[in-house]
């Protein structure tokens, strides 16, 4: 039984992959390298904890990449290329309307809320749980008991959607229920495994 499921946003919801690889292009560098360094990145610098900035974020980027340019255009080519995947938002509303609690448990920074102003998104989800303001992030294990204790949830009846293998393990760990996202196809049949929509 399952009465919330909880979505990553960036390589679940949306697609982010895009601008990675636009600069990996653009800078003579493997698109896998930097999605590793930008996710580190985030955190070491603490932006995405909301205790770091922004800037501090996307220099240190700049150093340990040698990409070129300045900062304004870095970060327009991170924040301008996620893509919004419709069909994951048409299936957030075929769960809500069969009465399932949904909601986005997201390692962002405040791009997200940047993000939301331009797509409009928040307003299908129940819950929005993002790193940025909660000043904790999925890498620490407690954050899932925190998220289980808000939604007064037992953590068997929550689903985690995330494409982060260390994440998912977290979550398992914890007593969820899991998807590992990898594409569209594999996940469809997990969920129609788990759920039967």
């Amino acid at each position: 039984m399952i009465d919330v499921i909880l979505f990553d946003f960036a390589g679940v919801l949306a697609d982010f992959k895009k601008g990675s690889m636009a600069i990996a292009d653009a800078n003579g560098l493997n698109s896998d390298d930097v999605i590793k360094i930008l996710s580190d990145t985030v955190y070491e610098t603490g932006y995405i904890l909301g205790k770091g900035s922004e800037i501090s974020f996307l220099n240190a980027m700049r150093e340990k990449t040698g990409i070129e340019g300045d900062n304004a255009s870095l970060r327009h080519d991170i924040v301008s290329r996620f893509i919004l995947r419709d069909w994951m938002i048409d299936l957030v509303k075929k769960l809500k309307s069969e009465n399932l609690i949904v909601g986005i448990l997201s390692d962002q920074t405040d791009w997200l809320d940047e993000l939301n102003a331009r797509f409009d998104f928040f307003k299908w989800f129940d819950h929005v749980f993002n790193s940025y303001h909660m000043g904790k992030g999925k890498r620490d294990a407690a954050l899932f008991d925190d998220i289980a204790r808000l939604l007064k949830t037992p953590p068997d009846r929550i689903l985690f959607i995330d494409d982060d293998p260390g994440n998912i393990e977290r979550a398992r760990q914890k007593g969820w229920k899991t998807i590992l996202y990898n594409d569209a196809e594999s996940f469809q049949l997990e969920m129609d495994k788990l759920l039967s929509i």
